[in-house]
């Protein structure tokens, strides 16, 4: 089970991840916790605002499709915007949710989905979005809830999940991602930003949000999968137009790229290969 924020978050994060086990015979769940609403629209042609929430749920359905999940499943709540946006103060949005609602909507699919595994984003949410955070706080709060039986008795009987995974996006992968999509012409300096602006902004987003190499525990190899993954990404056209750096990418350097998706595990048995990395979230079970 996969705990994602909005729409496109499980094709750009859990892409690979997602093909590798259901290829395998695994059964996979993803989680939305939220409807996209505040999101960008890349053609007026596509949505408006007023459904822009609608539309996104139909382009996640054919993502979903795409990469073979068994099973999407919707938390219910508003997306909360960028930090600082007006949205932020919407009572319906995630951000504004009462933690043990949410937890308490997770743990009843936990329950009735009874998984092995689960992973979701690191205490930066990946990059700072309230949204993102927020699903990390609930996946975390429901991996321990689902287990215990005082908890929620009202969503099931209790389930204990074996492991805990957060997805991280360590230094040297984010610094390699922006040397060659800078090299390739892909990454695009702001308008009116300066060199020494684009550096110090990225710098900031490196400490901030980028985790040492060394707390990745686990690597996913999704190379037979990365075609896939690029059109579910790309099945969700209000926010990846033509424009955008994954419509622009190159096969080449999509496929450079796109070699794995980086995990920490958080709770649960780790097991190890030679060189000290899981390649299996199961691995221990």
């Amino acid at each position: 089970m996969v705990v994602h924020a909005h729409p496109d978050d499980e094709s750009l994060g859990s892409g690979g991840t997602l093909q590798h086990y259901g290829r395998r015979g695994v059964r996979t769940v993803v989680v939305i916790c939220t409807g996209g609403e505040a999101g960008e629209i890349s053609d007026p042609a596509l949505a408006t605002p007023e459904n822009l929430g609608e539309v996104r749920r139909r382009e996640a359905e054919a993502a979903i499709a795409i990469l073979g999940v068994d099973r999407l499943a919707w938390l219910g709540y508003r997306d909360s915007g960028m930090a600082g946006a007006p949205e932020n103060d919407d009572p319906r949005c995630f951000f504004r949710a009462k933690l043990e609602d949410a937890v308490g909507r997770l743990v009843r699919l936990v329950r009735e989905e009874r998984p092995q595994v689960i992973t979701s984003y690191d205490v930066n949410g990946i990059y700072g979005h309230p949204d993102h955070v927020m699903a990390h706080r609930v996946a975390q709060a429901a991996y321990w809830a689902s287990g215990d039986p005082g908890r929620f008795p009202e969503a099931g009987p209790a389930w204990r999940v074996a492991k805990l995974y957060e997805q991280v996006n360590p230094r040297s992968n984010m610094v390699r991602m922006r040397e060659v999509m800078r090299a390739a012409g892909v990454e695009r300096r702001r308008d009116g930003e300066t060199p020494e602006d684009e550096e110090r902004r990225f710098q900031e987003r490196l400490q901030r949000f980028a985790v040492p190499d060394d707390a990745v525990t686990t690597l996913i190899d999704i190379r037979p999968y990365v075609d896939k993954k690029r059109e579910a990404v790309l099945a969700h056209r209000t926010q990846m137009g033509p424009d955008s750096r994954f419509a622009r990418m190159p096969d080449e350097l999509r496929r450079q790229l796109w070699t794995h998706e980086r995990y920490r595990l958080v709770a649960g048995p780790c097991a190890p290969g030679p060189d000290g990395l899981e390649d299996d979230l199961f691995a221990g079970i």
